[in-house]
């Protein structure tokens, strides 16, 4: 369920982004360079995320790894499908 919830997250803040990107980069070149901006703040937040596993919850690395991975990659991969799609003007 934490890993539903923290992909969620991600798609949110993947919403976040896009919106500051348009109403700071005028439009769809800015949504999509917002974007591409999520994708680098998200593994920041997905390897947070990770060493809290590790540190806090007692789980090894080899166990949260995989967990990092599908954490990162979902919201990551549809970050770029959004820049992928968006216009360029």
């Amino acid at each position: 369920m934490h890993m539903v919830l923290v992909m969620l997250g991600g798609v949110l803040l993947l919403g976040v982004f896009v919106l500051f990107g348009w109403l700071w980069g005028h439009g769809f070149t800015g949504s999509a360079t917002g974007a591409q901006a999520f994708v680098a703040a998200w593994l920041l937040v997905a390897l947070v995320n990770m060493w809290v596993g590790v540190a806090r919850a007692g789980y090894t690395v080899m166990q949260e790894l995989p967990i990092l991975l599908v954490n990162f990659a979902v919201p990551a991969a549809i970050a770029m499908l959004v820049a992928w799609q968006m216009p360029r003007g």
